[in-house]
């Protein structure tokens, strides 16, 4: 019997399968109860939490800032010396020009581009220029004769569709008719300014003061916002990273009212910004006379306002008001200038909320440790004696708020005084502010009341007349329409309000009725006249109507119920 070869042997049967259990690693069969409750966990955080919105605070104590000044342009002269003749000369392509105003009629968007700027004769290559402005370009036409009028979408009020001007009334200079039409060519607009029997001032035309025709044709005429580190990182000019170019106002072809303005709210002691007179040209064009200023930018914290802090824009079409919990439901009212990254908003919105939660008693007792209230009511009272009808609580929402870190309070920084005295000489301590040119003599009642409309204007059907531009704002605290909550609740406390007559009436001798206001008017058409290109008589009659009406105010107001009452009889 022969023995079985390998190629007879039987074929092996399969062994039984491995169980699943010994399929898994032991650690995890060791601790599967922890991994299940751990997959519980997540889903039931899924489910319930799936669509709350996280909301980022930052909490750390650093006070760094994200910007790192690599260059610093000295330049030949202090841009803001006053003695000097300053010139400005910008240079870019016309293309670009071309696609940043097509930019702007289209979408309403302020687009930088590339140019080179010389400053007294210092050449900054590759800065970053865009236009500048809200009610300022209100009313800008392009070179087909187009105007794109702002609207609620650009923070502005507009006329109210349907509304149409009373028979043989013609819309103000600079100012769009109802429905987009286009001013009639022949429009006879008088040059200059009115001075009105009740010492109102208005802008050409008898428009809204502040406001003029501007055309893309004319670029030397536009408002301008010059960034010198848009393009090469880093770099600013004499410590200044942004630097804004202001047109002629509606009270002054060469802004002669800002720079006034601008000089008292100083004299004041209210923060505010430096300013000096420039000639300034567009790729070698017809030079014009220009104010060139300081514009509030990372920088600009660093020399203006004492100690460590951060510095908040409140945006045009904004809020004062309560907008929940969420930080970024406030990034449309209020815009962190410095130390992003390192700080945040919340302190703007703890105010904020303050304002709008706390009953009178707690209102006035808690407010001092939240806000220099004495430094508020310098503010409020100079924007009264300048007449100035866009501050805080105008239309343009111009003011900036400056959080000291130290002393965890904040101080209120005034900006963009083009307005200033263009309203009412007779103008109150008492009354509410108005935009030059617009009603008479107080404008909005001390209510708040909507503006008279002309004889004549029918309002569309169902249209409110509060709904009116320039009409009060509503219980929000501010925006288009005007109002602010700060300043209704801070002039409705009896002990902010002692605060505010005595900054008035100290205010008033310092600045009006020892001469000081005439003399700086003189020291600027000094400045000015140094500058080439101005218009010597075109300076004088500006000169000669800012200071018929600063003696026209000095008189009225020496009258005024905070004045006699500090002053006695």
């Amino acid at each position: 019997m022969s023995e079985p070869t390998q190629h007879d042997a039987p074929a092996a049967r399969p062994g039984p399968p491995k169980r699943l259990r010994y399929r898994v690693p032991v650690r995890v069969r060791h601790n599967w109860r922890l991994l299940a409750l751990t997959a519980v966990v997540l889903l039931t955080l899924t489910a319930v939490a799936g669509s709350v919105r996280v909301h980022a605070y930052v909490t750390s104590e650093d006070r760094t800032s994200e910007t790192v000044v690599t260059e610093d342009v000295q330049g030949t002269v202090d841009v803001f010396d006053a003695s000097t003749a300053h010139t400005v000369e910008l240079s870019y392509g016309q293309a670009d020009y071309d696609r940043m105003v097509e930019a702007f009629f289209e979408e309403g968007e302020k687009e930088y581009i590339e140019a080179d700027v010389t400053i007294d004769g210092t050449l900054v290559p590759s800065v970053g220029i865009r236009l500048k402005g809200n009610s300022t370009l209100q009313g800008l036409t392009n070179a087909d004769g187009e105007t794109r009028s702002l609207g609620a979408e650009d923070g502005m009020g507009g006329a109210p569709e349907g509304m149409e001007p009373p028979e043989g009334m013609e819309p103000p200079q600079g100012m769009q008719a109802p429905g987009g039409q286009q001013a009639p060519a022949d429009t006879d607009v008088q040059a200059g300014q009115e001075e009105q029997e009740d010492g109102q001032r208005q802008g050409p035309g008898g428009g809204m003061g502040g406001m003029v025709t501007l055309s893309t044709e004319s670029p030397e005429d536009l408002p301008w916002l010059i960034r010198f580190d848009e393009f090469v990182e880093g770099r600013v000019y004499q410590g200044h990273r942004e630097l804004a170019v202001r047109p002629a106002t509606g009270s002054s072809e060469y802004a002669l009212n800002e720079a006034l303005a601008l000089e008292v709210t100083a004299a004041a002691d209210v923060p505010t910004q430096d300013h000096a007179y420039s000639s300034f040209t567009v790729n070698g064009g017809e030079a014009a006379v220009r104010l060139l200023l300081e514009h509030p930018d990372e920088y600009y914290t660093d020399e203006s306002l004492d100690g460590e802090g951060v510095l908040y824009k409140a945006l045009s079409g904004g809020s004062f008001s309560d907008q929940g919990d969420d930080p970024t439901d406030y990034e449309s009212s209020f815009k962190q200038v410095n130390l992003k990254g390192s700080q945040d908003l919340q302190p703007v919105i703890d105010l904020v909320r303050f304002v709008a939660d706390a009953d009178d008693e707690e209102f006035a007792a808690g407010l001092p440790d939240r806000l220099d209230v004495d430094s508020f009511a310098r503010y409020l009272a100079v924007q009264n004696l300048i007449l100035n009808g866009d501050a805080i609580d105008g239309p343009g929402v111009n003011y900036y708020l400056w959080y000291d870190l130290d002393e965890e309070r904040f101080t209120v920084v005034s900006w963009d005084l083009n307005l200033s005295f263009s309203g009412s000489a007779d103008q109150g301590s008492g009354d509410e502010a108005t935009l030059g040119g617009m009603g008479g003599p107080g404008g909005q009642d001390a209510q708040g009341g909507a503006p008279q409309l002309p004889e004549g204007v029918e309002l569309p059907e169902g249209f409110d007349a509060g709904q009116a531009p320039g009409a009060a704002g509503d219980d929000q605290g501010g925006g288009p329409g005007g109002g602010n909550a700060l300043k209704e609740r801070f002039m409705a406390t009896p002990e902010f309000v002692e605060l505010y007559e005595r900054a008035y009436a100290g205010l008033y001798q310092e600045v009006y009725a020892d001469g000081t206001a005439l003399d700086l008017v003189d020291a600027e058409v000094e400045a000015l006249a140094l500058v080439d290109g101005v218009d010597a008589g075109a300076l004088a009659a500006d000169a000669d109507e800012l200071r018929a009406l600063v003696a026209r105010r000095t008189e009225a107001l020496a009258a005024d119920e905070a004045v006699t009452a500090s002053t006695g009889p």
